[in-house]
């Protein structure tokens, strides 16, 4: 080897080992700022201006939600989305437009808002049994449903199981209808390690709060949240999510939501062409998922309806209120 690529090989190693060095002591640095000067029990205020009460699930702990019970009619059960800094606050539009109409509830999911956020395992059948037991608990009687997101799924997969506790099931913006993956039973096994390997990189006590601390930052948060509006995103809705990102245990399910973990492989298939109840999809562009698959579901299935929302992005009750609703209203109608 010549005296000129020993000295390249000598700078190459001196300039990787100093870029580790840096790395590492950046890594030091933001876990002892994340420790010491990052508040993680923010002063929270409800979500929802109404009664904001708990109750005690079997399988998923104490869960919070608002309800506004003035007035008779089939009962509104509304549930957010699953992300780093969700809580009832996502579906206070719809809350505030139904209330004095009929029974409104929205829920915390188990991690979430007032909820229960203990270390332990967050899955998509925890999050099922949260939402059945609440509905056999306090609504007590079959409930209109409208679920944001990836809650969709959970949502779908306790009326599969308990179809009795719903009227009907409104989905905004649900995952579940990507194109399906080729050579799919090797590939979900390569996926289920992929997450397991994920889940238990980014669950380290060392690491795990800190790292949650850069993604649920305030500019993280807004620029998340401005990738789901077509326009500027309300100041209040940064500023509860920041809030909500900040509590004590807020780590622990969204690690597993980043991890893939809370997603049920082939839902589309598997749940929601199993279900009998009235549905409706509400959606336009989202830049999380994609509705590709929506069309076949739509022409299959009698019992399933969609409404395109346009311009919005994923969180049509937001932008195009009153285009959403009255998509509710006439869907409600019919049934």
């Amino acid at each position: 080897m010549s005296k000129t690529s020993k000295k390249i090989i000598k700078g190459f190693s001196w300039g990787l080992g100093g870029l580790i060095a840096s790395t590492a002591a950046a890594a030091t640095g933001w876990i002892i700022y994340s420790r010491k000067y990052i508040r993680h029990d923010a002063e929270i205020l409800k979500a929802i201006d109404a009664d904001k009460k708990n109750f005690e699930s079997e399988t998923a702990g104490r869960i919070s939600y608002y309800a506004d019970k003035d007035h008779k009619g089939v009962p509104l059960v509304l549930i957010h989305s699953i992300n780093a800094a969700s809580s009832a606050f996502e579906m206070k539009p719809i809350f505030e437009r139904f209330r004095g109409e009929r029974p409104v509830f929205a829920l915390d999911l188990p991690g979430f808002g007032f909820s229960e956020r203990s270390d332990r395992l967050y899955s998509p059948e925890l999050f099922q049994h949260a939402v059945t037991d609440f509905l056999k608990t306090v609504v007590g009687e079959p409930a209109d449903v409208v679920a944001l997101s990836l809650s969709s799924e959970f949502a779908a997969l306790s009326a599969e199981e308990h179809p009795e506790l719903f009227r009907s099931l409104v989905m905004i913006s649900p995952t579940g209808f990507n194109l399906p993956k080729t050579d799919r039973l090797s590939q979900q096994v390569k996926t289920r390690g992929t997450k397991s390997n994920l889940y238990a990189g980014l669950a380290v006590p060392l690491w795990n709060r800190p790292l949650f601390d850069l993604i649920a930052s305030r500019p993280s948060i807004q620029y998340f949240l401005n990738k789901s509006f077509e326009g500027l995103v309300p100041e209040r809705f940064v500023d509860y999510a920041y809030t909500t990102a900040h509590q004590p245990g807020a780590q622990y399910a969204p690690t597993y939501f980043l991890s893939g973990k809370l997603f049920t492989p082939d839902v589309r298939e598997k749940v929601y062409e199993a279900l009998e109840i009235p549905v409706l999809v509400i959606y336009d562009r989202d830049p999380y998922t994609n509705f590709d698959m929506l069309p076949m579901l739509i022409k299959e299935k009698e019992n399933w309806g969609c409404t395109r929302i346009t311009p919005t992005k994923g969180l049509p009750h937001w932008e195009q209120p009153e285009k959403t609703f009255k998509a509710m209203d006439s869907f409600w109608d019919e049934i």
